[in-house]
């Protein structure tokens, strides 16, 4: 039996409204059908572009098995490249983030201007023609500071969650925000699990106290209730008076959803007094309580929206058994630390709910990498988002499995 046919057998071996089977958590082979069929296909969150606002500067990520480089050019455009010298592969960019005149390699100083074009090229004489080597680009798109990139060759449609997502975002004014934090976490578990372990709260009453004083799961975010809850459809409809797109939106394929919800009874903020952390506000709304706003896009973000500042969440597989989680606390460019925020006032709820979900989730991974696993049942009541993600997980993979793209590392 080929890999390929192996994993779209342990996918039909799923029963619905169940967790997956042991081996697509933990088998290298599922994993590497992971990187290539989702991972090296999709649109990945890569950063904002208020990190790289002058020319020259750039951040890199690893994605699968592709190093990627994101540029600010001289021209202002943000472009992103395949972070491999043309000459013998070494990275170009080799820190996390940095600022250049010229991407030079460190090997063996091929130099290439921030478009990508390679400008000198040390002993190779005079038949080397420059322009067959420039750096080898990535598809990017940007949505209100949200850069995506796609390493395939043929990216997919983006249009789509552009103009979904765009009407929610816009009205928080991130073109004028910064990066107060950035946090990094190595979780030792499949990112599966990492996504799993996010789209519910089931688990929060006896996991994240701090998260609790402001957040109230509601479950219109998997797509239950929301016209039917009075509460609900009150916040609605007075965020969406003041300018503030609310209701629920939905991917027809479930890669991407979007609403905004009420937080806990006198709360406007993620802090554990439920009062702003940050001095001044990211709207122009007008409304003191705006709850918070959720949008997600399978498979690498979730994001929460407060009036005074936002989360952006990017989820990175580095191997079947671990995953970087990377959180970025953002604020408007004038906020002065010190002075409108306190650092710690700013990201005490949510380094300590991180930490508190890498712990479920390692917990989780040495679970199911026992023989004695059996996928449990999903709750009708409080784990619909768990068995969106992994429907939409088996829907896709079983779709571009039986397609007529064939994998690479199948013979």
């Amino acid at each position: 039996m080929s890999s390929k046919d192996s994993v779209i057998g342990l996918i039909n071996k799923r029963k619905a409204r169940h967790a997956l089977p042991r081996e697509l958590y933990i088998d290298p082979e599922v994993y590497r059908q992971d990187l290539e069929l989702i991972w090296h296909r999709d649109w990945v969150f890569a950063g904002h572009t208020f990190e790289i606002e002058k020319p020259g500067q750039y951040f890199t990520l690893q994605i699968g098995d592709y190093p990627v480089a994101v540029v600010r050019g001289k021209d202002g455009q943000v472009r992103a490249f395949h972070n491999a010298c043309r000459h013998r592969g070494a990275k170009v960019c080799e820190h996390a983030q940095g600022k250049v005149a010229k991407m030079v390699c460190p090997y063996h100083k091929w130099t290439f201007e921030l478009d990508g074009s390679l400008l000198y090229a040390g002993n190779m004489g005079t038949g080397f023609d420059r322009s067959q080597h420039n750096l080898k680009t990535v598809h990017v798109e940007i949505v209100h500071t949200y850069i995506y990139v796609c390493v395939a060759e043929k990216a997919p449609d983006f249009e789509r969650f552009r103009s979904a997502v765009s009407p929610f975002i816009a009205p928080h004014l991130l073109e004028n925000c910064k990066v107060a934090f950035e946090s990094n976490l190595v979780e030792k578990g499949n990112w599966k699990l990492v996504f799993e372990n996010n789209r519910e709260c089931f688990h929060c009453d006896g996991t994240h106290p701090e998260l609790l004083n402001s957040f109230v799961e509601n479950l219109s975010v998997a797509g239950v209730g929301g016209e039917d809850d009075p509460e609900l459809l009150a916040h609605w409809t007075r965020c969406e008076s003041a300018g503030m797109p609310s209701r629920l939106v939905m991917d027809p394929d479930g890669r991407f959803r979007m609403t905004r919800i009420p937080l806990s009874a006198g709360a406007v903020s993620y802090t554990m007094d439920g009062k702003p952390a940050v001095a001044g506000r990211l709207d122009n709304s007008g409304e003191a309580d705006i709850g918070a706003l959720l949008y997600f896009n399978y498979p690498s973000t979730w994001n929460h929206f407060l009036g005074d500042h936002a989360l952006s969440f990017r989820v990175l597989p580095i191997g079947p058994n671990e995953t970087l989680v990377t959180t970025k606390w953002l604020v408007p460019a004038s906020a002065v630390e010190g002075v409108d925020y306190d650092l710690d006032r700013l990201t005490k709820v949510w380094l300590a709910t991180n930490d508190q979900d890498r712990r479920l989730v390692e917990g989780t991974q040495a679970g199911v990498m026992s023989p004695s696993y059996e996928p449990g049942p999903f709750s009708e009541i409080a784990e619909n988002g768990v068995c969106q993600f992994d429907d939409w997980y088996c829907e896709t993979m079983l779709t571009r499995l039986q397609g007529p793209v064939p994998l690479k590392s199948v013979g």
